[in-house]
């Protein structure tokens, strides 16, 4: 199928995305842009951010918006909705895929300073786009709001402490945003992708032969599916994606 032939089922479309520049996150924005969405890449690094762009364009999807932003800056993130909501006046889609993983170390030796950094990334940086973002996603047709997360979440592991309950506690944040949203068109989900070729898990099994797990580019269009399916429910489960863990092992 040539690019002109491709199906745009998002066309017009909003979609900001976070953790953007590579993994996972990455994969969701090439999917959405695309299917036709208009991706507001967002990442730390401007050249990581314009690497993506150049894929996307090289794809045949449109170019992207490209904010350089560290989530752990909650008042950049207000800024953010202030921005999209001047430009677009709605949010279609919200994929936060950013995480960090902070080292695997026994809970008692965790430093102070590395946790406070973890928790304002993995679930800090949740509640300030929730905040942010939620009256934009409310004014959209059929909003969509994908959380990734991990087994971690809810079978964590010696050492895997910081990780597991900073994911742990957005589930539980993203749950009860679920419900206060349920009257409205907005629907969000939890995603759970299985283990994937990323950096976050090579720094979680640093001994693991990279090619014996998939390479993240098989989530982008099951999130995509998950966009479009106008019978999105309340998260009372997570969402499993296509390739599951073959040894038990957690799966950033």
């Amino acid at each position: 199928m040539t690019t002109a032939e491709r199906p745009t089922p998002l066309a017009g479309r909003v979609a900001l995305v976070t953790g953007a520049t590579r993994g996972v996150g990455r994969a969701c924005a090439q999917a959405l842009g695309q299917a036709g969405a208009h991706i507001i890449a967002v990442g730390r690094t401007q050249g990581a951010l314009e690497d993506l762009d150049d894929a996307l364009l090289a794809s045949g999807a449109a170019p992207a918006t490209l904010v350089p932003l560290d989530l752990t800056d909650g008042d950049a993130i207000d800024a953010l909705g202030g921005a999209i909501f001047q430009r677009h006046g709605r949010l279609d889609i919200l994929v936060h895929a950013a995480a960090m993983m902070g080292g695997l170390r026994p809970a008692a030796q965790i430093p102070p300073p590395l946790w406070d950094k973890v928790v304002a990334t993995n679930l800090t940086s949740a509640f300030r786009l929730i905040r942010s973002l939620e009256p934009l996603l409310r004014a959209a047709p059929m909003g969509r709001a994908i959380f990734l997360t991990c087994e971690a979440a809810r079978a964590p592991k010696a050492f895997w402490g910081s990780y597991a309950a900073t994911k742990a506690g957005m589930e539980a944040l993203v749950r009860a945003w679920a419900d206060e949203v349920e009257i409205s068109p907005l629907r969000v989900a939890l995603v759970d992708p299985g283990p994937m070729r990323t950096r976050l898990r090579a720094e979680a099994y640093p001994g693991e032969d990279p090619e014996t797990v998939p390479d993240a580019s098989y989530v982008g269009p099951q999130v995509l599916a998950l966009c479009l399916d106008a019978s999105l429910g309340l998260p009372h489960d997570t969402v499993r994606l296509g390739v599951q863990e073959a040894d038990g092992a957690p799966c950033p």
